[in-house]
């Protein structure tokens, strides 16, 4: 084994518009991220000691050494399709100023590891005031929505989701990534355990260069669980590059229910 087997893979600092309903937290926020390439053998956080990010003015966060969760939405979450883990922290303070910000990592091996990135305040503007402007007709879009009930209980890749683009409105480019978890609220969305997401970050690591460009609708890839309810969110950000992000679009979660398998048999 590598006698240094933690390894940035990316770093995000970008701002974030939080559009979900029923939270009392403000849109505008921003947030900072850093995934790690995986580590067989032992658990990323095991080899962490500390991360620090750091901006303009002697702006500075320290990440927590904990689960991100949606009430505590500082620390680390596991992606168990692909074996790695990233850290996450949002706050609730406005978008970020622009100029340079970096990420410093030490681990436990003493060593640090930092990455850097400047932030681009021009381009996040820009989608934010063209989705805010657009807002009710992207909201309307989506299908499935309104707690809708499925007509059956969809194997890996039947059920469509779709929605409208900022382009299709007439709007800049941007890029989109679908998550799907169990649950009938935002609060229940598991962000630990997702159902299915398509992460198009991936997607250009693995050479897709235009992964989630104008993206209007997903297959999902996976078996779904009869009599269950479901939430779906569809976030747009101005890259596919984790270093080159400078604005996360939360658009609100949807609903929908599978039907309990007789259900689905008698075709009601």
């Amino acid at each position: 084994m590598d006698d240094k087997p933690l390894r940035i893979y990316d770093f995000m600092a970008c701002d974030v518009y939080w559009d979900f309903d029923g939270t009392p937290l403000p849109a505008e926020q921003h947030k900072f991220l850093v995934s790690f390439h995986p580590t067989p053998g032992v658990p990323t956080p095991e080899l962490i000691r500390s991360i620090t990010a750091r901006g303009p003015d002697g702006y500075r966060v320290e990440f927590a050494d904990q689960e991100f969760t949606p009430a505590d939405t500082n620390g680390h979450i596991y992606d168990h399709a692909l074996d790695h883990y990233w850290y996450m922290v949002n706050l609730p303070t406005g978008f970020l100023p622009g100029g340079v910000y970096s990420i410093e990592v030490l681990g436990v091996d003493g060593e640090v590891r930092t990455r850097s990135r400047h932030h681009d305040i021009a381009a996040s503007r820009r989608m934010v005031e063209f989705y805010t402007s657009h807002r009710g007709g992207l909201a309307e879009s989506f299908t499935p929505s309104g707690r809708t009930e499925l007509g059956t209980v969809p194997a890996d890749g039947e059920l469509e989701c779709s929605w409208s683009t900022l382009k299709d409105l007439g709007g800049p480019d941007a890029h989109y990534i679908f998550r799907l978890s169990t649950g009938g609220s935002a609060r229940e969305f598991d962000t630990q355990n997702l159902t299915w997401w398509d992460n198009i970050f991936v997607e250009r690591m693995r050479g897709h260069t235009d992964a989630g460009l104008n993206r209007s609708s997903v297959r999902v890839g996976a078996d779904l669980a009869a009599d269950t309810p479901y939430a779906y969110f569809v976030e747009a950000t101005d890259s596919n590059v984790q270093s080159q992000t400078n604005i996360c679009l939360f658009q609100p979660h949807q609903y929908f229910r599978t039907p309990s398998r007789a259900e689905a048999g008698t075709g009601s």
